[in-house]
């Protein structure tokens, strides 16, 4: 069928139209094909005859520099017992790899890509303090300039050894090393180098989470070359990773309680002596300590190899706990000594002449006062007493003799007009006067140990404090300058 002039003329009109379409989605659709040929492109071109298995370079004698950095960004675990540290640091690590070298021009001005880390040579760079596999993510590619720069950037869980040091807890400053080293290549094929300098390594806090329990002070980094067998030699970069405990939470509940507990014993000396008071309130110190003990015994670092500081000082507060119970029961047996034999001379020329004036005692004195009128009315109480009844065994001799002498001269006797009762009265009234004057001794033997217990116990605290006072001044000293620096 031939087609009419009208549609003729119509599909000439129409046609350049369509023409310039269909040439502008064919060019579009080959710009996106020609951007991803391009990447396709410099991969085959890299890859093609590439070696992984051999160290990049033109001429073996040549040396592969690898730049390494370290950054890191949080303290995950420090383990006193096993001494292990685990850190997730950012690492990076950079090295010239000349077989990897293309032209932008060539490609479109693609100047980096990345590749597989499986496809390129990787230096076999580890950390000698390596204990454990950390949960590390895999990240599989790597940078490739078109200079042959790789840059291979990942984050590590390290899991390392560490000697800690915890006798400054929980004011500790522990210093771990991280050694980055090639495990079998020589100075000869792979030297390191740092990425950064080493100020700048040394400040570089930026990616620290500064919210637990340990806080970086600064990284430290030292280059060493060293040889096993003197015939080889190594490159190693050794990084010194300072952290410092946050003790806040350790003083709270471990020091301040101690400390409460302390205070409370030597006020438990104002107690009086002579009562049972003190005694019960010594032994239930020393019991509500030894619970606290217990309690604590989980939160302090343990370790076969040494005692941190704060154990020391709290089996000291225990012993000084359980020797101002024993000075109480000492004290408290003194003052109630009423069945033993009377103080020395020399103990109470010493105790109660010599230390009072000495150690300006001035309880004493009210003390001596206080029993010295006690001892004044009974006294008084004895002449009282035994005033009329003091003649009364002279009288009765004087009465038998008279008796007798008349009986000789062969008179009667005279009749004394003291009826019997009175005979038994005089001799009741004779025995309680002897009772009273032992009494009255046991009372003097009393009162001279009530006094040396008194004059004791102030020696005794007054010790006890100078003691508590100096040793707790000594560990506040050392733990500031443990914080300071």
């Amino acid at each position: 069928m031939r087609a009419s002039p009208a549609w003729t003329l119509l599909l000439l009109l129409l046609a350049p139209t369509a023409a310039r379409g269909c040439a502008v989605k064919k060019s579009g659709s080959s710009s996106g094909r020609f951007s991803n040929a391009t990447l396709v492109r410099l991969s085959e071109f890299l890859s093609a005859g590439y070696k992984k298995g051999v160290r990049p370079v033109k001429d073996w004698r040549t040396s592969t520099s690898v730049a390494i950095d370290l950054m890191v960004y949080s303290i995950l675990n420090v383990d006193e017992k096993n001494q292990v540290l685990t850190t997730y640091v950012w690492y990076r690590q950079s090295w010239t790899d000349e077989f990897l070298v293309w032209n932008p021009e060539d490609f479109d001005e693609v100047k980096q890509v990345s590749m597989p880390t499986a496809n390129v040579w990787v230096p076999d760079i580890l950390i000698n303090e390596f204990v454990d596999v950390g949960k590390s993510p895999d990240i599989p590619y790597v940078y490739v300039s078109h200079d042959g720069l790789v840059r291979n950037y990942k984050p590590i869980q390290v899991v390392t050894a560490c000697t800690l040091n915890i006798y400054n807890f929980p004011f500790d400053v522990q210093k771990c090393s991280l050694t980055f080293q090639s495990w079998l290549h020589t100075i000869d094929d792979i030297n390191i180098t740092l990425l950064r300098s080493p100020e700048e390594l040394r400040e570089d806090k930026s990616v620290f989470m500064n919210q637990g329990e340990w806080e970086l002070l600064h990284i430290l980094s030292k280059y060493k070359s060293f040889s096993v067998d003197n015939d080889d030699y190594y490159a190693e970069m050794k990084f010194h990773v300072v952290i410092r405990r946050r003790p806040l939470f350790y003083t709270v509940n471990l020091l301040l309680p101690s400390i409460f507990l302390m205070v409370m014993d030597i006020v438990g000396f104002y107690l009086p002596p002579d009562s049972g008071e003190r005694v019960s309130f010594k032994i239930t110190l020393l019991l509500g300590y030894s619970v606290f003990l217990i309690i604590v015994s989980d939160t302090l670092p343990a370790t076969a190899i040494g005692t941190p500081l704060i154990g020391v000082y709290f089996v000291v507060c225990m012993a000084l706990l359980v020797i101002s119970l024993t000075e109480t029961v000492l004290i408290v047996r003194l003052v109630h000594k009423q069945d033993l034999r009377p103080v020395p001379d020399w103990l109470k020329y010493l105790v109660l002449e010599r230390a009072p004036a000495l150690f300006c005692i001035h309880r004493k004195h009210r003390l001596c006062s206080r029993l010295s009128s006690q001892g004044s009315d009974l006294d008084r109480y004895k002449d009282s007493s035994y005033g009329t009844s003091k003649d009364g065994p002279q009288q009765t001799l004087s009465q038998h003799e008279r008796e007798g002498g008349l009986l000789r001269l062969g008179l009667p006797p005279h009749r004394d007009p003291t009826p019997p009762v009175m005979s038994n009265i005089l001799r009741e009234v004779t025995a309680i006067r002897s009772f009273l004057e032992k009494r009255d001794r046991c009372r003097e033997v009393a009162k001279e140990w009530l006094q040396v217990g008194y004059v004791l116990d102030v020696l005794l605290f007054r010790v006890y404090l100078v003691a508590v006072v100096t040793y707790s001044i000594t560990l506040g000293t050392l733990w500031s300058v443990w914080q300071v620096a």
